[in-house]
């Protein structure tokens, strides 16, 4: 039995839901996509930020392009208060829960983007109590002054 089902998501769209109990530590679903140079990511405009991209870095020379209909774990979430993290080893990577989820919780992550000029151009709707209203990384989210402006579905 897969440990996730595909639903409405109040984040976004679609996500991905605990179909039942899962412990922490737990692997839940391969991250899946298209090995591709980090030359081709940065010459590519299919990667301009202008878009949904669901891309990983592996290492210096290779990336994971994930925007692929067979890569059902694109469907996981932004939080600001996530259930899991995205680790990988060698060229492939794996979404893990890093605390006890419940059946029907919705599995997110920290997307981890970095602070610059454009961080209010990916707006963050999870709704928890520490977001400061932009997918942010946890360690630079102090650099943004929390706003009321966005609304929580909590």
């Amino acid at each position: 039995m897969k440990l996730y089902k595909i639903k409405k998501s109040n984040i976004d769209n679609r996500g991905l839901y605990a179909s039942k109990d899962i412990q922490k530590g737990t692997r839940i679903i391969q991250y899946k996509g298209k090995i591709i140079t980090t030359k081709k990511t940065e010459q590519d405009p299919k990667f301009d930020n202008d878009k949904a991209i669901y891309l990983f870095n592996l290492n210096k020379r290779y990336d994971l392009d994930g925007d692929f209909k067979y890569n059902i774990a694109r469907l996981i979430n932004h939080s600001c208060n996530p259930n899991c993290e995205v680790s990988g080893t060698g060229l492939k990577i794996w979404v893990y829960a890093i605390k006890n989820i419940k059946k029907n919780d919705e599995l997110t992550y920290d997307y981890g983007f970095g602070f610059d000029e454009d961080f209010k151009n990916y707006p963050c709707k999870c709704g928890e109590k520490n977001c400061v209203g932009y997918i942010v990384r946890s360690e630079s989210r102090w650099r943004i002054k929390k706003s009321k402006t966005y609304k929580s579905h909590k």
